[in-house]
């Protein structure tokens, strides 16, 4: 069966990136030059990952977008683009959760929906709790937490890089400040190691006994990630009603209204 034609877009976060792919097989990744590019480069970042492969716009059949949380204007810019595609191309739509994608870095999502270590990366012998962290302002975060399944976690398995465990999100998408996150797991005799942009800044103030961190390489959510995730919830039939797409932003942009 023909490869359907994909486009991948994160742009929750500080850093945006675009991916295409040809079904499974990731072909072609962009980032973007700097923060906050997002609304000056995702064009011109479609086209060239396009023309590397020689194909155009018209041609992609299913777009994957990094759903949130995460920033407002980012969130809405590749909701815009997606359901543009859809209208232009009547391509499908698959909503990843942002948060998700951060954790993808380090673990992987398998055809079950639980997530598995992710290829080459070998985690931390007494890694078996991970929480993906990103800035929500207003002193909160957007934080989720994924927890291994005690089965098949032995020490030796990870140091091999042979653990078959299974982690699962424990605590879904939630928002918190820094004093209930401390209150929630610091001080635990199992710790949890930390990854996500909402660390750039705050780091240290989240540092506290229990709670560490993954490499900051780790840290951010990419458009590899997107379709990575996204292709396995195509092949489980988990697309998005373009009509009903709408960006999870948790909170609501600050707006302000001027008298007159």
């Amino acid at each position: 069966m023909r490869a359907p034609l994909i486009l991948a877009v994160e742009t929750s976060s500080r850093i945006g990136s675009v991916a295409v792919a040809l079904g499974e097989e990731l072909v072609s990744e962009i980032r973007f030059s700097g923060p906050l590019m997002h609304s000056v480069e995702i064009f011109p970042a479609v086209r060239d990952a396009l023309d590397r492969i020689d194909r155009i716009p018209r041609q992609i059949e299913q777009v994957y977008v990094s759903g949130g949380p995460g920033s407002f204007t980012g969130l809405r810019i590749a909701a815009t683009l997606a359901k543009t595609i859809h209208l232009a191309n009547a391509a499908k739509i698959i909503a990843v959760d942002t948060l998700d994608i951060i954790a993808a870095n380090v673990v992987r999502l398998t055809p079950n929906c639980s997530l598995s270590p992710s290829d080459g990366q070998i985690l931390p012998a007494d890694c078996n709790r991970i929480a993906a962290v990103l800035d929500a302002k207003r002193g909160q975060f957007f934080i989720a937490v994924y927890e291994l399944a005690p089965q098949g976690r032995s020490t030796d398995e990870k140091r091999d890089g042979k653990d078959d465990g299974l982690w699962r999100k424990a605590i879904p998408d939630s928002l918190m400040t820094i004093s209930e996150f401390h209150g929630r797991f610091a001080g635990r005799e199992n710790p949890i190691w930390l990854l996500g942009d909402g660390l750039v800044y705050y780091k240290d103030k989240f540092t506290a006994d229990g709670v560490c961190y993954l490499d900051e390489e780790y840290w951010s959510p990419q458009a590899n990630k997107v379709h990575l995730l996204g292709w396995q919830m195509a092949l489980n039939g988990q697309f998005t009603d373009p009509l009903k797409l709408t960006p999870k932003y948790l909170r609501q942009p600050d707006v302000t209204l001027k008298s007159h």
